[in-house]
């Protein structure tokens, strides 16, 4: 199922993942919440920036209680919390995240 952006067609899966991780800009995690009815805000960006820099060192994206932990690390116990990803990723954090930053999967989620 290809995703339009900028003029240009991407191909995803059935979930809606990018098949090829290498297309990744910024415009497709855009498009990609947008055809969820979500507008992606500062917050958002900080925790897709932050599973991008994960998943370039170490090529696996992060399952919601490794990401939870690592973002506390990294932004700050405000941030590292279930609670405050839940409102920015209402279908799971690491899930939901994960597809607009164009990564796989993460590994453990249905």
């Amino acid at each position: 199922m290809p995703l339009e952006v900028n003029g240009k067609s991407y191909e995803t899966d059935e979930e809606g993942y990018l098949a090829n991780l290498s297309e990744w800009i910024p415009e497709l995690g855009d498009a990609m919440a947008k055809a969820d009815g979500a507008e992606l805000s500062n917050n958002h960006w900080e925790v897709i920036n932050f599973l991008r820099e994960y998943y370039e060192e170490y090529q696996i994206a992060p399952a919601v209680r490794v990401l939870t932990k690592a973002i506390g690390k990294k932004l700050g116990r405000d941030k590292g919390n279930s609670k405050y990803l839940y409102e920015l990723f209402p279908y799971g954090p690491a899930k939901q995240a994960c597809k607009y930053a164009g990564l796989p999967k993460p590994t453990g989620c249905v």
